[in-house]
Order: structure tokens, then sequence, then C-alpha cells
């Protein structure tokens, strides 16, 4: 069995590898890279990310954006949060973004993967899990990057926070929240 069919035996339809990944099955990755790509067998996503394309019968099928995240940073401790996920709230605010954000411990910066842009932010910490309190920590982080009127969000991002729990609120402050989002909340959390 010659190296680039044993390196075609390990692709699965839809995972995204990283040329070290690769590197693991092919002394000559480089040039078994670039023949895989003149087959269609993987697509170059972000500079040494490369997606085994999955095949639907509408054409070839988006990697999910879970494992291309992952893939690209090497790392599966981030939190990927699209800005419309505000609007669940019930604070007010009704914009749609089509760019999400992905807290992780690496990477800062707006990347392109597969065609879609990510915008990484890196933070100390990372929640595992989106929850409603994480997300109005987050909201009052980012008031100045909306673009709803700062003057209405913020009393009324302020008094859902009233009604939440303010342990789980405390928590989601002190582990992800910045000095603006636990200043704005010191009120409301005394007051608990």
């Amino acid at each position: 069995m010659s190296a680039l069919s044993e390196l075609k035996r390990h692709l699965r339809p839809g995972q995204v590898y990283r040329r070290k990944d690769l590197s693991r099955w092919s002394k000559a990755v480089d040039r078994h890279l670039r023949q895989l790509l003149d087959e269609g067998r993987l697509e170059k996503v972000s500079a040494g990310v490369y997606m085994a394309p999955r095949k639907t019968r509408f054409g070839a099928a988006p990697a999910k954006p879970e494992k291309l995240v992952e893939t690209f940073l090497g790392d599966d401790r981030f939190l990927m949060v699209s800005p419309t996920a505000f609007n669940s709230l019930g604070v007010g605010t009704t914009q749609l973004h089509n760019e999400p954000v992905v807290y992780n411990l690496k990477r800062h910066g707006r990347f392109r993967l597969d065609g879609r842009y990510y915008d990484f932010r890196m933070r100390s910490s990372v929640p595992r899990q989106l929850s409603k309190e994480v997300l109005l920590v987050d909201l009052l982080h980012n008031l100045d990057r909306l673009p709803e009127d700062r003057s209405e969000i913020l009393p009324r991002a302020l008094s859902k926070a009233r009604d939440m729990a303010p342990a789980r609120l405390a928590r989601a402050v002190k582990e992800f929240g910045s000095a603006r989002a636990a200043r704005l909340l010191a009120p409301v959390l005394d007051q608990a």
C-alpha cells in the first residue's frame, strides 16, 4: 500500500484536520496534501487546516462550526456565541448577526474558516456552556459594540439580572465577566 493510500484510509468525510495531524500518517505530508487537494479529497479551510468534504445529495456539506473551531484552536476549551443570542434575553436587542464570537484561551482576532468569519477573543477562563447568566454578563461586557441604544438596553439588562439566581450570576461574573460587567452588576449582587 502506498503512503498516499495509507493517508487516504485515515480521512473521514466531514472531519477537519491540522497539517500536523496528517503528518502522523505521511512522511511527505506537503506533497500528499497537494495531491489530496488536487483530487478533491481535502479542502483547505485555513492556513494549516483542512477538511475532508462530506458529500450530500445537494453537494458538499460544510464542516460543523464547532469542529472547525476546535481543530483551528487545537483545543476544545472555547465557547461559541452568536450576538443574536442576546435577543433571547428579552432586553430589547433585535439585531441579527452573522459572525459568531469564539471565547477561547489561545487566539485573538478575526479569522476566516471555510468561507465564514469568526471573531476570536481570548479570555483567562471560558465557561463550558452558555447559560442565561453568562449571556447577560457577555451582553454587559459588549454594550458598546451593540447597534442598539445603550441607555435603553442597560436598565432592562439590570432588571433582568435581578430576576436571575444570584449565586449563578455571581459565579458567571467571577468566572467569565470583565471588570465592566462586574462593576455594572455589583449593585444587583449586593442587594441579593
